[in-house]
């Protein structure tokens, strides 16, 4: 069946304030550290995923929740000057756009995230219309949206029985909890799962043993596991065989929102009709060029300059 749009992205939309390196610990008792950079941008997750899917060239649509405020007004331009339709952006009189702060060091970082509607983001923000008009729909920040999250598994399942297909990036769990029954359910619904390698294995319950294994466990319950391992590339696992990609050589200014474009650039090859091992290679370009700039969209690559580095057979280019 045709459809009016390649994806739609579910989730959190908000502000990130970045601000790093930090050259020591964080320091409290009214001292005021200097850092080299700061900057305020489009964040939240499935935001960022939503404008790098929109960059490669993707019909992209966003539904989540923002505050009738200034944030969630920067929000929604800032998806719209991407190429994201948000006309399923609500906007909710009673609660704050959601903020994040992000402390960088070194290659990590803290992230510091004030809810408002996060809360609130339930199936019900998503158009029962747009739900069956795109060929793909993708879920982030799973466990900072409560409501949404017990909604998941029917929003998803509603998906697929429209023809669509799936994915699904948790993210961390701030709890700690990483609930298991729950977790059942929407992985049930999820064609493909885009963990990072700490997150797979917190969701593959194991404390060791390797990203590999997370995967391969993982691939028990979800079609096809994508396993993100930063500077060291990707793997994934179909349950029956492992397959990798290197990472791309390069020093980043900023590794916020790597992850989600990643997820958009995976996506988006696997649409196009590419292989998992070639979407993996295409993905981890995608992720790698995103670390050019500061904030998680700023160097989100286009569609041409992924291909140039990538040769014809799929591997990174010198």
């Amino acid at each position: 069946m045709p459809y009016s749009y390649d994806l739609l992205v579910i989730g959190d939309a908000n502000p990130d304030v970045i601000l790093g390196p930090l050259s020591g610990p964080l320091a409290f008792g009214q001292h005021e550290q200097l850092v080299d950079a700061g900057s305020l941008t489009l964040g939240g997750s499935a935001a960022i995923m939503a404008c790098g899917a929109a960059r490669l060239g993707l019909k992209v649509a966003f539904a989540g929740r923002v505050g009738d405020d200034d944030a969630g007004r920067y929000m929604r331009d800032a998806l719209t000057a991407r190429g994201v339709d948000t006309r399923a952006l609500k906007v909710d009189a009673s609660l704050p756009t959601p903020l994040t702060v992000v402390l960088t060091q070194d290659d990590d970082r803290a992230i510091l995230t004030s809810p408002g509607t996060l809360n609130a983001i339930s199936g019900d923000d998503v158009p029962a219309e747009l739900l069956a008009d795109a060929r793909h729909v993708h879920a982030a920040s799973y466990f900072l949206q409560p409501r949404l999250a017990a909604d998941l598994p029917q929003l998803l399942g509603t998906a697929r029985q429209n023809g669509a297909s799936t994915s699904l990036d948790t993210q961390d769990d701030p709890s700690g909890r990483w609930d298991p029954a729950a977790l059942d359910a929407v992985l049930a619904q999820t064609d493909v799962l885009l963990p990072n390698a700490q997150e797979a294995l917190h969701l593959a319950a194991i404390p060791s043993g390797g990203p590999e294994r997370a995967a391969e466990l993982l691939a028990a319950r979800v079609p096809l596991v994508v396993v993100k391992n930063g500077a060291a590339g990707a793997l994934c696992h179909n349950g029956q065989s492992l397959l990798s990609a290197p990472g791309l050589p390069m020093t980043p200014k900023d590794t916020v929102g790597a992850g989600d474009s990643f997820d958009a650039g995976f996506v988006a090859a696997l649409l196009d009709g590419q292989s998992p091992q070639e979407a993996l290679r295409f993905a981890v370009v995608c992720g790698s060029l995103s670390t050019r700039a500061h904030g998680g969209t700023r160097a989100q690559p286009t569609r041409d300059e992924v291909l140039a580095h990538t040769t014809h057979s799929g591997a990174h280019a010198s």
